[in-house]
């Protein structure tokens, strides 16, 4: 029989930028007994999560919930938007991006995937000024869709949306905005409405501390409108089936009921938190991992600090130095699960995730299994990165803990 839960005391580290440790608050909540999902108890939970949800978007337009991983949301707004054959514009930050460029390949459409070139790319976010001239010079507007996403988690770039929204805006382009916000969203600031984003992707299994398994598409009028003449094949995916659904509390087809349960908690602590308060902290937590990189003489993977996430951190290893190796040594020897790196960047680097349920001493923990993981493999460090942190987190301003009702 295979055993599930083989640490043998303390707790297993899972600090890679996704899944995230889902908290036992949400594990109970997901416990309760399944209940009929016609029923008028699920209705209620139906438009609770649904009201709820919009707030972490930042929204007042319908927020469809899938039972799916982020890649059928990614699937959901293409297909819910665009046509077999259409140009779509994307832009390549990272593994990410670059998986999204291929679904749309398999959708039959065709996209042009633009970037920096080399791995320069996938070191830095977005360039809005070539977004731009690449749509002005599209004077028939055969471009349909731009792509990006916001928070790429396999290099730890945030790129700024409100800046591509203003690029397709001064072009004077019709194309829709697209954005896979899967790891950002509960984690780094996202403003759906204020951005002009049509289409918003994102999962449960990030910022929301969920386990995989639920996702969602945000969407704007204009992409409501544009899926009334979108011919690409959808019937789960659908969006005006659901969202119909929705405006009681239901779906048209059975809903994940217990993982409903998970994100009706999930979204409370979010709230009971205050989405500023979370913002902050995990900035604050990733202020704290840069210093204890820098401290040990290491590199960022993220080039340009305008952009630096506050999701997750890549430790770029010294030449010669294979990060799965590293990685390897801390799992076997510290119970410590770091990210690995993907695509052209594989074994160069590896990972911190510091988002969703996540604090001081969790990162101060994850932090000292590195360094000491480090050291074990031979990777010579200029100083400690722990202390480094430590200090940064002794001063660093806090949000007060929330009190115990009276």
């Amino acid at each position: 029989m295979l055993k599930l839960d083989f640490h043998p005391s303390g707790r297993h580290f899972l600090q890679i930028p996704g899944p995230s440790p889902v908290p036992d608050r949400i594990l109970r909540a997901m416990s309760y007994p399944t209940i009929d999902h016609r029923g008028p108890e699920f209705g209620a939970l139906g438009r609770k999560v649904l009201a709820d949800i919009k707030k972490i978007f930042k929204t007042e337009q319908p927020v469809v919930i899938y039972p799916a991983s982020g890649t059928g949301a990614w699937e959901a707004a293409l297909s819910n938007t665009l046509s077999p054959g259409d140009h779509v514009l994307m832009f390549e930050t990272g593994h990410f991006s670059t998986l999204w460029k291929k679904m749309a390949e398999n959708l039959g459409l065709k996209p042009e995937f633009i970037g920096l070139p080399g791995t320069e790319g996938w070191r830095r976010g977005v360039q809005p000024d070539m977004i731009e001239a690449r749509l002005r010079a599209d004077t028939a507007h055969a471009i349909k869709a731009v792509c990006v996403v916001h928070n790429e988690t396999s290099t730890g770039v945030t790129s700024d949306i409100a800046t591509v929204r203003r690029a397709i805006d001064a072009a004077g382009h019709p194309a829709l905005l697209l954005v896979d916000t899967i790891s950002g969203l509960g984690s780094a600031d996202y403003r759906h409405d204020e951005w002009g984003v049509d289409v918003t992707v994102s999962g449960s299994q990030k910022g929301l501390m969920l386990p995989p398994g639920i996702s969602f598409n945000a969407v704007s009028q204009k992409a409501l409108e544009a899926g009334k003449q979108a011919k690409l094949p959808r019937a789960f995916w659908g969006w005006q089936e659901i969202i119909e659904a929705n405006k009681n509390g239901y779906w048209p087809y059975t809903p994940n009921t217990n993982l409903l349960y998970g994100l009706s908690e999930a979204l409370d602590m979010i709230l009971e938190e205050g989405l500023d308060n979370v913002f902050a902290r995990h900035q604050r937590l990733a202020e704290a991992t840069r210093r204890a990189v820098n401290a040990w003489g290491l590199e960022i993977q993220c080039q340009d600090p305008a952009v630096y996430s506050p999701v997750l951190t890549g430790v770029v290893m010294p030449q010669g130095v294979d990060a799965d190796e590293v990685r390897k040594r801390i799992y076997e020897r510290f119970d410590m699960s770091l990210g690995q790196a993907l695509g052209k960047i594989r074994g160069t680097m590896f990972r911190i995730g510091h988002l969703g349920d996540c604090n001081d001493l969790t990162l101060m923990a994850t932090l000292s299994g590195c360094e000491m993981g480090l050291q074990i493999s031979g990777v010579k460090l200029a100083a400690s990165g722990v202390v480094a942190a430590m200090d940064y987190l002794a001063q660093a301003k806090t949000a007060p803990l929330l009190k115990a009702a009276a």
